[in-house]
């Protein structure tokens, strides 16, 4: 079947400016068909909410999905399942009906795609029951369920057993997801289906993409299992890669802080087999935003498997950030590559005290909108027995924010110059090492505060 499925999912969808996200690879690969006979139900969700273009696009989905099996188990289209493998095709709503068994005519399925209509509830657990109760338990061909849906349960007992139960028995389930009209919990198509949940589930918000995931289902589910698979993963730079779990399968290994590179001898060349990775990034950016969270996902391998990974985006809050004090603006020069010297009159610069700059960040919390913020600095250096010398205090208008709620403001680059005082410093020498204490005061300029109007009797 070579690689049936791949998809790559992200712990939230929310994080703060500095927040950490857990990223978690997967695959899933089978046998080729023709060595490995299958018997393949398609489960099709006929409710209400799929009138039109998704009705449409899922069944053009799910008869590509038919030729392409058709192909693979006998080497032409000509109309017949071959190779001992067979497809039934299953669809629900409010219940759910056997609208062919186990068939090789490729006609005859096509046929009862083509009659489904949309109308009704939501019924998966009549699905799976009914989808399972089309193999035949003394066959040994593999058995599949490939379940499509575009909505949550609204009919019926809960699926979940059902499904638990048809993945006991030696069932692969593999789903497809819409996000509809009614939404849909990726959650729950991940407990339906088969471990690792993360390899064999495919959702997508937009129908014109259903003929596109059935299609690269079919092709992987027709070729043999994958060797030497090499996935390498480049994430934004707005992340950088901080912890990698041991994978399931293989040895995974960062190349630098925003590359890893995976790799698997053999995946799913005798039976069904899954395999994961999970590992952990921090944002390091400043800006705010929807992100992506990979910059670029390549996969290989030795049989040439068509794989492609989803490409998750998280949304980031940094809040206000306020830079109170710019940095100096930069001199371009070049040395010519013959050139020993170089003289260049860099202009007029303010005369600042010798000695270190220290930059303080920091973040003002729970301002709320419409009101300006005063905040003060003030620096202090400690000597050898404890005692403080005053370095320096900076105030500092922290403009207000339209947001419509409290939050926090990161205030950047508030810089002090500090002279060298050996006196003070203790060391006797220069560059030796110096305390420094830093104190913070933050306070409302603005308040809802007025002066009550006298009003006089008439």
């Amino acid at each position: 079947m070579g690689v049936a499925n791949s998809n790559k999912q992200i712990n939230a969808d929310r994080i703060d400016c500095d927040g950490t996200l857990k990223v978690t690879l997967a695959l899933a690969a089978s046998p080729d068909i023709v060595s490995n006979p299958t018997d393949i139900v398609l489960v099709l969700d006929r409710s209400g909410s799929m009138a039109g273009s998704p009705l449409a696009n899922m069944k053009a989905g799910a008869k590509s999905f038919i030729d392409i099996i058709d192909e693979a188990t006998d080497g032409s289209q000509d109309g017949n399942i071959g190779s001992g493998s067979r497809i039934g095709i299953v669809s629900f709503s409010d219940t759910a009906v056997a609208d062919t068994q186990l068939i090789t005519s490729v006609a005859d399925l096509k046929s009862a795609v083509d009659s489904l209509t949309a109308g009704g509830s939501t019924n998966h657990a009549d699905a799976f029951a009914k989808a399972a109760q089309l193999f035949d338990p003394t066959s040994t061909n593999a058995r599949v369920i490939v379940l499509f849906t575009d909505g949550k349960t609204t009919a019926g007992p809960p699926p979940a057993p059902v499904a638990a139960a048809a993945r006991a028995s030696g069932i692969i389930i593999y789903c497809i997801g819409l996000i509809g009209s009614d939404g849909i919990d990726v959650s729950v198509l991940n407990d339906w289906a088969t471990d690792p949940d993360a390899s064999h589930v495919a959702v997508t918000p937009d129908d014109a993409d259903l003929e596109e995931l059935f299609k690269d289902l079919a092709a992987n589910i027709s070729k043999t299992g994958a060797t030497n698979i090499v996935i390498d993963e480049v994430v934004n730079p707005d992340f950088i890669i901080m912890n990698v779990i041991p994978p399931t399968k293989g040895t995974a290994m960062t190349l630098d802080s925003n590359t890893i590179q995976w790799k698997i001898p053999e995946l799913g060349v005798t039976a069904n087999e899954g395999a994961s990775l999970e590992f952990y990034i921090r944002h390091i950016a400043q800006s705010s935003g929807v992100k992506l969270v990979n910059q670029s996902i390549t996969y290989s391998d030795t049989e040439g498997n068509a794989v492609v990974f989803p490409a998750p985006s998280v949304a980031v809050d940094c809040g206000t950030v306020v830079m109170p004090e710019p940095c100096p603006t930069p001199v371009e020069l070049t040395v010519g590559g013959c050139q020993d010297t170089v003289v260049l009159d860099m202009g007029d610069t303010c005369l600042e005290s010798r000695g270190r700059i220290v930059q303080l960040d920091v973040t003002v919390k729970n301002v709320c909108p419409g009101r300006r913020t005063a905040l003060a600095v003030i620096l202090t250096e400690l000597d050898d027995s404890g005692v403080e010398y005053p370095r320096g205090m900076k105030a500092i208008t922290i403009p207000a924010h339209s947001a419509p709620g409290c939050r926090d403001v990161l205030v950047k680059c508030v810089k002090f110059v500090l002279p060298e005082d050996l006196n003070v410093s203790g060391t006797g020498t220069m560059c030796g090492d110096r305390n420094f204490r830093a104190r913070l005061i933050a306070h409302s300029i603005d308040t809802d505060y007025c002066c009550c109007r006298l009003v006089s009797a008439p």
